[in-house]
């Protein structure tokens, strides 16, 4: 009788994994670690930047009223940017073609003329009119041909120059600015939603303000959330532009004027990049958490994948979709 028996299997060698070398990486880095320095070190030592100059001027009261200034203008100018734009979006979207074309018109004007420009023209509107009063048209006219000579069917007036300037004019530049971009940026995301869904909802009986508001805007949200909050720290920025209509109680304008009047314009400009870094990385915080809440449903997100993973791992398969 022949016995056979089983020999083990040779177990290979360990493989001697080499990690891939980038000197290349190190180098940068090493380049960047001395250009860090060397910008520390110029903050610390030089003395132009006035660092308790600035630090005991850009708190104080007028300073803390310009930035109180700044929100309210950013805020009111998206409000109404967003409103409107919404508004030009849905008018641009329509069959009707005069809607159309004064949509088109609109955001073609305001998407070629700069902000500044806007600014400065109305800034200067005023000119335009001295007086601006609202009732009934043709009130002289009409009342010389019905014999009245004293007739006076003006509900309500105001002098164009003194309501057409400062914070309304700014308010009125930035705002009519913002909703042309804005109604771009509300069509993009109603055109990315599948016609089939529109389509499905009319078959239900819907009526066209349903679709809107029930179907197409809470998935069109997940699109122009991102570009919306680029743009509110775009607006931010912007306000800095109204110092040329001119508005006093902005922060820019405020940090400006208190250079000028200590001949230290240098350090308040310093002041001015870190009060909007403060303010612009409040607005990214914002966004971020935004755009998370309309991004539900689409895609996994970490804590989803931490779910699979315990359930993998509870039920012990070895992946679960």
């Amino acid at each position: 009788m022949i016995q056979t028996g089983t020999t083990e299997r040779a177990r290979p060698e360990a493989i001697k994994a080499v990690p891939v070398r980038h000197p290349g990486r190190w180098i940068a880095v090493a380049v960047m670690l001395v250009l860090i320095a060397m910008f520390v070190h110029l903050l610390v030592t030089n003395e132009r930047f006035s660092w308790n100059f600035m630090v005991n001027k850009m708190f104080r009261p007028p300073i803390i009223q310009g930035l109180r200034g700044t929100i309210i203008l950013t805020v009111s100018s998206m409000v109404i940017g967003v409103v409107l734009g919404v508004l030009i979006a849905i008018m641009r979207l329509s069959t009707n073609p005069l809607l159309r074309t004064t949509s088109w018109a609109y955001t073609w004007f305001f998407r070629a003329v700069p902000r500044l420009v806007l600014l400065a023209l109305f800034g200067n509107l005023g000119i335009l009119w001295h007086r601006l009063e609202f009732g009934l048209p043709f009130d002289r006219q009409i009342g010389s041909l019905l014999g009245i000579h004293d007739l006076n069917a003006r509900i309500f007036g105001f002098d164009a120059l003194d309501v057409l300037s400062g914070f309304v004019a700014g308010l009125l530049g930035l705002a009519l600015s913002e909703a042309a971009y804005m109604a771009e940026i509300v069509r993009a995301g109603i055109q990315s939603i599948d016609p089939g869904q529109t389509e499905a909802a009319a078959a239900l009986g819907m009526s066209r303000s349903q679709i809107l508001r029930r179907i197409v805007l809470p998935q069109a949200m997940r699109v122009i959330v991102p570009p919306t909050g680029n743009e509110t720290i775009a607006m931010l920025k912007d306000t800095s532009l109204v110092i040329y209509v001119p508005i006093s109680a902005e922060l820019f304008n405020r940090l400006d004027s208190v250079g000028k009047q200590s001949f230290q314009q240098f350090p308040m400009y310093v002041a001015a990049c870190l009060w909007y870094l403060f303010l612009t990385s409040i607005l990214l915080v914002g966004q971020y958490f935004i755009e998370r809440h309309f991004s539900k449903g689409y895609g996994r997100t970490e804590r989803a994948k931490a779910k699979l993973r315990g359930l993998e791992a509870e039920h012990g398969v070895g992946e679960v979709t």
